[in-house]
C-alpha cells in the first residue's frame, strides 16, 4: 500500500473511533467465540446466537492481569493443550518476552497466527514507517541504517515453541523478500544481528557502522538505554575500533566465527585513511555531538525516550548534537496501542494517537494523588476526559481479554475523535506502593544538579532504581544510584564524599511526592537510605536479563519488586547514607 493510502486509512480510522472500536470488539469476540478463557464468563449470556455488545462483555468478563493467564500460558508452552483453544482459536506460533523489568525473568506473551491481528498490525507498523518517510524521504545514495538490534537469546519451551523478544521476530525469517530488504538496508551483517554475545554484537555494530559512515542515513535502537550503552562502548573502545578498521579485521576478542567472518567482509580490507579520520575525531575526547562528527550524513536518531526512558534524553542530545532525536510509537508486546504522528517532539511533548482498529481499549481512572486506580469501573473511548489519567486495558486479537496493560496515560486532547495520549509511567503493582515511577524520576532529576553543585561537575548519575523494604518496621525506601567514574568515590576520598552526600540526601527525600511525605511525617516510614553503587552494577543486572532472554527489550527497572534483585544490588554498594545515621 502506498504511503498516501496508508496515512489516509489511519486518518479515517480516527474520525469515528467509537464505531471502529465497536467493530473491533465484535470482530474479536466473533472470531474467538470458542476460546475456553472467554467461555468461562460468556456461557451464561442469555442469547448465545446474538452478538455480544460492549456493555455485556464488560459486565460479564472481569478485568485481568498476567497472573490470570499464567496457567494457560504454561500449558501452551508445554504443548499440553495445543488444540483446546485455551486463549485463541488461531494456531500458536511462538512466545514473546515481555519488556517488563521489575523481576529478572520476563513474562511470556503468546503469539498466535491471527490474520485479523496481522491486518491491524500492518496498518500500525506500515503507517509508522509512512510517517517517518513523510518527514525524511528516502535518499538513494545515503540509505543505510546503523541499528543496534539483536535477534538474541532464542530459547525453546518444553512444547517446542521458540521464545524471543518481539523485536527479534521479523529478523528470524531472513528468507522473505521484506526481511532480505531489511538486512540489506543495515550497516551490520545478518550474522552480527543473529549473534549470541550482546557485547560483541554491540562492538561489531559500531565497527560496521564506522566502516560505512558516509552512507549512514539514520541511527536506531529500540530503547534509549541500549543506545547509551553502545555509545559508552564507543567512548571506551574507540582506539581498538580504529585499529580494527586500520587492519581490516576485528580484534581477537570477537570469537564467533560466523560473525567475525561477516565483519571482515564488511570491512573490505585495511582502511588506514578512514581509521586516521576516526582517530583524529575521537582522540579529542569531546563526545558532545560525536554522532554528527563520525556520521556526517545522518539525518535522525530514533529510539524510545518517553516514560522511564526520559532520563536518557539529555545524554542522547549531548551525543547527537545537531541531529534530531525522534520519538517512537506506543506499541507493546501484546498489541499496538497508539501511533506518534509528530515524531520530532521531545519526550515531554510526545503525544500518541490511539489506534481504534488495533485492539479494543478501555480505561481505568487513575488518581495520581493516591497513586492508584479508582475502583474497577472502566470507561471506553467515548468516556475518557481530557486532563485525566487512566490505566490502559486491552482486549486483543491474540488472546488477552480486558487485560490490564500496566501503563498509565494522560488524555491530553483528541485527534479527530480518537484520544491523544501522553505516556506517564508504569502502573503501581499494589496499593502499598507509595512512590510512583514518576515521583522517583522527578526526585532524581532534581537531585542530579544538587549533587554536581556539592560534589563537582564530573559527578554524573548513570542509572538508579528503588526498593520499598517491608521487612523493616517501619518500612524504608531504598534508592540505589550508580555514578560515572569519579575521584570523589575513590577510597581515599570516600569519607569526604559521605559528608557531602549527607547534605543533599534530605533534598532527595523531600522530592519524593506527597504520599511519601505524608507517611514519613506520620512516622510510618524509616528515613530514606541512599546507596552509591560500584561502577558497572547495572551492567550486571543487564547480564542477568540477557541470560533470561530480554537483551533487546531490556529496560532498567525504576522500581524493584523482587528481593533477589535487591540482594544483587546490595552486593555492589560502595556506601549507604541514611538520614539518621551512616549505614555503610
Amino acid at each position: 500500500m502506498a504511503d498516501d493510502a496508508l496515512l489516509k486509512q489511519l486518518e479515517e480510522s480516527t474520525k469515528d473511533a467509537v464505531r471502529h472500536q465497536a467493530e473491533t470488539l465484535h470482530s474479536i469476540l466473533q472470531h474467538q467465540s470458542g476460546v475456553r478463557y472467554l467461555q468461562r464468563y460468556l456461557s451464561d449470556v442469555d442469547d448465545q446466537n446474538a452478538p455480544i455488545d460492549a456493555a455485556t462483555f464488560r459486565r460479564s468478563v472481569p478485568l485481568s492481569s498476567y497472573d490470570d493467564y499464567a496457567d494457560y500460558i504454561n500449558q501452551l508452552a508445554d504443548g499440553a493443550c495445543s488444540d483446546d483453544h485455551l486463549l485463541s482459536v488461531d494456531p500458536l506460533v511462538c512466545f514473546f518476552y515481555s519488556s517488563g523489568t521489575s523481576s529478572m525473568k520476563p513474562k511470556l506473551i503468546p503469539y498466535f497466527d491471527s490474520a485479523l491481528s496481522k491486518a491491524a498490525s500492518y496498518i500500525a507498523h506500515q503507517g509508522s514507517a509512512a510517517v517517518l518517510r513523510r518527514f525524511f524521504p528516502p535518499r538513494p545514495e545515503v540509505n543505510r541504517r546503523l541499528a543496534f538490534i539483536y535477534a538474541d537469546s532464542i530459547t525453546t519451551t518444553k512444547g517446542g515453541f521458540k521464545v524471543m523478544a518481539a523485536s527479534s521476530f521479523p529478523l528470524q525469517n531472513s528468507s522473505s523478500n521484506a526481511n532480505r530488504s531489511l538486512f540489506t538496508s543495515l550497516t551490520s551483517s545478518k550474522e552480527v544481528i543473529l549473534g549470541s554475545n550482546v557485547e560483541h554484537q554491540m562492538y561489531c555494530h559500531l565497527l560496521c557502522g564506522l566502516r560505512n559512515s558516509d552512507y549512514v542515513d539514520a541511527i536506531h535502537a529500540p530503547y534509549a538505554p541500549g543506545l547509551i550503552k553502545a555509545l559508552g562502548v564507543l567512548e571506551s573502545k574507540w582506539e581498538q575500533l580504529c585499529e580494527d578498521i586500520r587492519k581490516g579485521f576485528p580484534c581477537l576478542e570477537i570469537d564467533d566465527v560466523l560473525m567475525r567472518d561477516s565483519v571482515v567482509e564488511v570491512l573490505d580490507g585495511p582502511q588506514p585513511d578512514l581509521s586516521n579520520r576516526i582517530r583524529l575525531i575521537c582522540e579529542e575526547k569531546d563526545w558532545g555531538g560525536i554522532l554528527h562528527k563520525l556520521w556526517p550524513n545522518v539525518r535522525y536518531i530514533r529510539c524510545i525516550t518517553t516514560g522511564s526512558m526520559k532520563q536518557y534524553y539529555s545524554k542522547l542530545k549531548y551525543y547527537a548534537g545537531v541531529i534530531p532525536l525522534l520519538g517512537g510509537d506506543y506499541f507493546s508486546s501484546e498489541c499496538c496501542v497508539a501511533i506518534n504522528l509528530d515524531i520530532k517532539q521531545p519526550p515531554d511533548m510526545t503525544k500518541f494517537v490511539m489506534l481504534p482498529t488495533a485492539a479494543y481499549f478501555e480505561f481505568l481512572p487513575f488518581d495520581s494523588t493516591e497513586n492508584k486506580v479508582v475502583g474497577e469501573e472502566t470507561v471506553d473511548v467515548s468516556g475518557v476526559e481530557v486532563g485525566k489519567m487512566y490505566e490502559v486495558v486491552v482486549t486483543t486479537y491474540r488472546g488477552f481479554y480486558r487485560y490490564r496493560l500496566g501503563d498509565i496515560v494522560r488524555v491530553v486532547d483528541f485527534y479527530n475523535s480518537s484520544p491523544l495520549l501522553e505516556f506517564v509511567m508504569r502502573a503501581p503493582k499494589t496499593s502499598y506502593e507509595i512512590v510512583s515511577e514518576g515521583d522517583l524520576m522527578a526526585a532524581v532529576e532534581s537531585f542530579q544538579p544538587l549533587l554536581r553543585n556539592i560534589m563537582g561537575m564530573e559527578v554524573e548519575i548513570v542509572e538508579f532504581t528503588s526498593f520499598l523494604d517491608f521487612d523493616l518496621s517501619p518500612k524504608r525506601l531504598k534508592i540505589f544510584v550508580e555514578v560515572k567514574d569519579c575521584d570523589m568515590f575513590s577510597q581515599d576520598k570516600l569519607q569526604e564524599s559521605i559528608l557531602l552526600l549527607r547534605k543533599c540526601c534530605s533534598a532527595l527525600e523531600d522530592s519524593l511526592g506527597s504520599i511519601y511525605k505524608v507517611q514519613r511525617d506520620k512516622g510510618e516510614m524509616h528515613p530514606l537510605s541512599l546507596s552509591i553503587l560500584k561502577r558497572g552494577s547495572f551492567d550486571r543486572l543487564l547480564q542477568g536479563a540477557i541470560k533470561n532472554g530480554a537483551a533487546s527489550q531490556y529496560k532498567p527497572p525504576k522500581i524493584i519488586r523482587n528481593r533477589d534483585i535487591v540482594n544483587v544490588m546490595e552486593g555492589y554498594v560502595l556506601v549507604t547514607i541514611c538520614l539518621e545515621s551512616l549505614c555503610a
